[in-house]
Protein backbone atom coordinates (compact mmCIF):
# COMPACT_ATOMS: atom_id res chain seq x y z
CA UNK A 1 0.00 0.00 0.00
CA UNK A 2 0.85 3.88 -0.67
CA UNK A 3 1.58 4.52 3.30
CA UNK A 4 4.05 1.71 3.39
CA UNK A 5 6.11 2.89 0.25
CA UNK A 6 9.89 4.28 0.49
CA UNK A 7 8.90 7.86 -0.52
CA UNK A 8 5.67 8.92 -2.11
CA UNK A 9 5.23 10.04 -6.13
CA UNK A 10 4.57 13.56 -5.36
CA UNK A 11 7.92 13.88 -2.76
CA UNK A 12 9.21 12.43 -6.15
CA UNK A 13 8.38 14.77 -8.72
CA UNK A 14 8.93 17.76 -6.03
CA UNK A 15 12.43 16.70 -6.33
CA UNK A 16 13.04 16.14 -9.72
CA UNK A 17 11.34 19.81 -10.68
CA UNK A 18 13.59 21.85 -8.49
CA UNK A 19 16.18 20.42 -11.26
CA UNK A 20 14.51 20.94 -14.46
CA UNK A 21 15.07 23.93 -16.59
CA UNK A 22 12.12 26.30 -16.84
CA UNK A 23 11.32 24.83 -20.42
CA UNK A 24 11.44 21.49 -19.51
CA UNK A 25 9.42 22.15 -16.58
CA UNK A 26 6.84 24.06 -18.73
CA UNK A 27 6.47 21.34 -20.85
CA UNK A 28 5.27 19.33 -17.85
CA UNK A 29 2.47 21.68 -16.60
CA UNK A 30 1.40 21.63 -19.67
CA UNK A 31 0.96 17.94 -19.81
CA UNK A 32 -0.07 18.32 -16.58
CA UNK A 33 -2.96 20.65 -17.13
CA UNK A 34 -4.01 18.02 -20.03
CA UNK A 35 -4.52 15.69 -17.70
CA UNK A 36 -6.42 17.95 -15.25
CA UNK A 37 -8.89 18.80 -18.23
CA UNK A 38 -9.20 15.18 -19.73
CA UNK A 39 -13.01 13.48 -18.66
CA UNK A 40 -13.08 10.34 -20.76
CA UNK A 41 -10.99 7.43 -20.43
CA UNK A 42 -8.96 7.50 -23.66
CA UNK A 43 -8.00 11.60 -22.94
CA UNK A 44 -6.72 10.44 -19.42
CA UNK A 45 -4.72 7.67 -20.84
CA UNK A 46 -3.44 10.06 -23.45
CA UNK A 47 -2.17 12.28 -21.22
CA UNK A 48 -0.48 9.68 -18.95
CA UNK A 49 1.49 8.17 -21.59
CA UNK A 50 2.05 11.79 -22.61
CA UNK A 51 3.47 12.24 -19.23
CA UNK A 52 5.47 9.16 -19.11
CA UNK A 53 7.46 9.76 -22.19
CA UNK A 54 8.57 13.58 -21.02
CA UNK A 55 9.62 12.29 -17.68
CA UNK A 56 11.65 9.50 -19.32
CA UNK A 57 13.07 11.42 -21.39
CA UNK A 58 14.33 13.34 -18.55
CA UNK A 59 15.66 10.72 -16.91
CA UNK A 60 13.35 9.96 -14.72
CA UNK A 61 12.30 6.05 -14.91
CA UNK A 62 10.48 6.60 -11.52
CA UNK A 63 8.35 8.97 -12.74
CA UNK A 64 7.63 7.85 -15.84
CA UNK A 65 6.89 4.49 -14.41
CA UNK A 66 4.16 6.19 -12.04
CA UNK A 67 2.63 7.15 -15.47
CA UNK A 68 2.91 4.20 -17.08
CA UNK A 69 1.07 2.47 -14.12
CA UNK A 70 -1.26 4.74 -14.74
CA UNK A 71 -2.36 3.95 -18.13
CA UNK A 72 -2.39 0.12 -17.13
CA UNK A 73 -4.83 0.74 -13.99
CA UNK A 74 -6.73 2.23 -16.66
CA UNK A 75 -6.46 -0.08 -19.87
CA UNK A 76 -5.66 -3.74 -17.81
CA UNK A 77 -3.71 -5.03 -20.21
CA UNK A 78 -0.35 -7.24 -20.04
CA UNK A 79 1.43 -4.69 -22.36
CA UNK A 80 0.32 -1.80 -20.57
CA UNK A 81 1.67 -3.90 -17.23
CA UNK A 82 4.97 -4.77 -18.83
CA UNK A 83 5.69 -1.44 -20.09
CA UNK A 84 4.79 -0.09 -16.90
CA UNK A 85 7.51 -3.42 -15.40
CA UNK A 86 9.76 -2.11 -17.55
CA UNK A 87 9.60 1.19 -17.01
CA UNK A 88 10.04 0.46 -13.15
CA UNK A 89 12.95 -2.03 -14.26
CA UNK A 90 15.24 0.53 -15.81
CA UNK A 91 14.12 2.74 -12.48
CA UNK A 92 15.79 -0.09 -10.25
CA UNK A 93 18.88 -0.37 -12.08
CA UNK A 94 19.80 3.08 -12.10
CA UNK A 95 18.39 5.15 -9.21
CA UNK A 96 21.20 6.33 -6.95
CA UNK A 97 18.80 6.68 -3.62
CA UNK A 98 17.70 3.51 -1.93
CA UNK A 99 14.58 4.86 -1.19
CA UNK A 100 14.02 5.38 -4.86
CA UNK A 101 15.17 2.08 -5.86
CA UNK A 102 12.47 0.76 -3.21
CA UNK A 103 9.83 2.36 -4.78
CA UNK A 104 10.35 0.92 -8.35
CA UNK A 105 11.34 -2.52 -7.57
CA UNK A 106 7.81 -2.97 -5.52
CA UNK A 107 5.62 -1.41 -8.12
CA UNK A 108 7.80 -3.04 -10.80
CA UNK A 109 6.63 -6.61 -8.94
CA UNK A 110 3.26 -5.61 -9.10
CA UNK A 111 3.51 -4.71 -12.81
CA UNK A 112 5.20 -7.64 -13.88
CA UNK A 113 3.25 -9.43 -11.82
CA UNK A 114 -0.25 -8.18 -12.98
CA UNK A 115 1.16 -9.07 -16.67
CA UNK A 116 1.22 -12.78 -15.79
CA UNK A 117 -1.98 -13.14 -14.31
CA UNK A 118 -3.21 -11.70 -17.67
CA UNK A 119 -1.20 -14.16 -19.28
CA UNK A 120 0.69 -16.97 -17.14
CA UNK A 121 2.29 -18.68 -20.64
CA UNK A 122 4.36 -15.65 -21.37
CA UNK A 123 7.50 -16.76 -21.01
CA UNK A 124 9.09 -12.95 -21.31
CA UNK A 125 7.31 -11.44 -18.37
CA UNK A 126 8.47 -14.40 -16.14
CA UNK A 127 12.24 -13.53 -17.24
CA UNK A 128 11.31 -9.97 -16.18
CA UNK A 129 10.04 -10.43 -13.25
CA UNK A 130 13.08 -13.05 -12.47
CA UNK A 131 15.75 -10.14 -13.26
CA UNK A 132 13.92 -7.51 -10.94
CA UNK A 133 14.70 -10.22 -8.25
CA UNK A 134 18.53 -10.06 -9.62
CA UNK A 135 18.60 -6.58 -8.73
CA UNK A 136 17.47 -6.75 -4.98
CA UNK A 137 18.80 -7.83 -2.37
CA UNK A 138 17.44 -11.74 -3.03
CA UNK A 139 19.18 -12.22 -6.36
CA UNK A 140 19.08 -16.23 -5.97
CA UNK A 141 14.98 -16.06 -6.14
CA UNK A 142 15.47 -14.06 -9.76
CA UNK A 143 18.06 -17.21 -10.60
CA UNK A 144 15.90 -20.21 -9.21
CA UNK A 145 13.10 -18.43 -11.28
CA UNK A 146 15.06 -18.90 -14.63
CA UNK A 147 16.53 -22.06 -13.54
CA UNK A 148 12.46 -23.19 -13.45
CA UNK A 149 11.92 -21.60 -16.49
CA UNK A 150 14.75 -23.43 -18.04
CA UNK A 151 13.48 -26.66 -17.01
CA UNK A 152 9.70 -25.61 -18.46
CA UNK A 153 10.97 -24.72 -21.35
CA UNK A 154 14.61 -25.97 -22.05
CA UNK A 155 14.81 -24.73 -25.26
CA UNK A 156 13.92 -21.17 -25.19
CA UNK A 157 16.48 -18.78 -26.56
CA UNK A 158 15.38 -15.82 -24.23
CA UNK A 159 16.06 -17.99 -20.77
CA UNK A 160 19.13 -19.48 -22.37
CA UNK A 161 20.36 -16.33 -23.41
CA UNK A 162 19.73 -14.70 -19.75
CA UNK A 163 21.22 -17.43 -17.86
CA UNK A 164 24.11 -17.38 -20.36
CA UNK A 165 24.27 -13.68 -19.35
CA UNK A 166 24.31 -14.03 -15.31
CA UNK A 167 26.51 -16.69 -15.65
CA UNK A 168 28.87 -14.17 -17.40
CA UNK A 169 27.74 -11.82 -14.55
CA UNK A 170 29.08 -14.20 -12.17
CA UNK A 171 32.01 -15.02 -14.08
CA UNK A 172 30.87 -18.07 -14.01
CA UNK A 173 32.35 -18.92 -17.62
CA UNK A 174 32.12 -22.04 -18.66
CA UNK A 175 28.56 -21.98 -17.42
CA UNK A 176 27.88 -19.33 -19.61
CA UNK A 177 29.63 -20.76 -22.80
CA UNK A 178 27.40 -24.21 -22.13
CA UNK A 179 24.41 -22.10 -22.29
CA UNK A 180 25.66 -19.90 -25.39
CA UNK A 181 26.25 -23.03 -27.33
CA UNK A 182 22.35 -24.50 -26.62
CA UNK A 183 21.28 -21.06 -27.79
CA UNK A 184 23.31 -21.55 -31.31
CA UNK A 185 22.35 -25.16 -31.26
CA UNK A 186 18.88 -23.80 -32.07
CA UNK A 187 19.45 -20.61 -34.21
CA UNK A 188 22.66 -20.50 -35.53
CA UNK A 189 22.28 -17.09 -36.35
CA UNK A 190 21.90 -15.39 -33.02
CA UNK A 191 23.50 -12.32 -32.93
CA UNK A 192 23.96 -12.26 -29.15
CA UNK A 193 24.93 -15.55 -28.61
CA UNK A 194 27.74 -15.14 -31.09
CA UNK A 195 29.29 -12.16 -29.93
CA UNK A 196 29.42 -13.73 -26.51
CA UNK A 197 30.96 -16.85 -27.49
CA UNK A 198 33.58 -14.93 -29.59
CA UNK A 199 34.02 -13.35 -26.15
CA UNK A 200 34.34 -16.12 -23.76
CA UNK A 201 36.55 -17.81 -25.84
CA UNK A 202 38.73 -14.82 -26.16
CA UNK A 203 38.90 -14.87 -22.48
CA UNK A 204 39.95 -18.63 -22.41
CA UNK A 205 42.26 -17.76 -24.80
CA UNK A 206 41.15 -19.76 -27.64
CA UNK A 207 41.58 -17.51 -30.32
CA UNK A 208 40.45 -19.67 -33.24
CA UNK A 209 37.30 -20.17 -31.75
CA UNK A 210 36.77 -16.77 -30.51
CA UNK A 211 37.59 -15.50 -34.20
CA UNK A 212 35.07 -18.20 -35.79
CA UNK A 213 32.13 -16.69 -34.06
CA UNK A 214 33.21 -13.52 -34.31
CA UNK A 215 32.34 -13.37 -37.54
CA UNK A 216 29.16 -13.65 -37.07
CA UNK A 217 28.68 -11.16 -34.30
CA UNK A 218 27.32 -7.76 -35.81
Amino acid sequence: SANLESTDINVLKRDALENLSVEDKNRIRIAEQELSIAESDSAKVAAYIDLSGAWYRLQQPAIAGFYAQEVAEVNDTEESWSIAGTTYAICVQRASEEKVRKFCTNRAFISFENAISLNPNSVQHKVNLALTYLETEAPMTGIQMLLTLNQEHPENVLVLTTLGEQAIRSNQLEKALDRFLQVIAIEPNNNKANCALAGLYQQMQQPQKAQSYASKCN
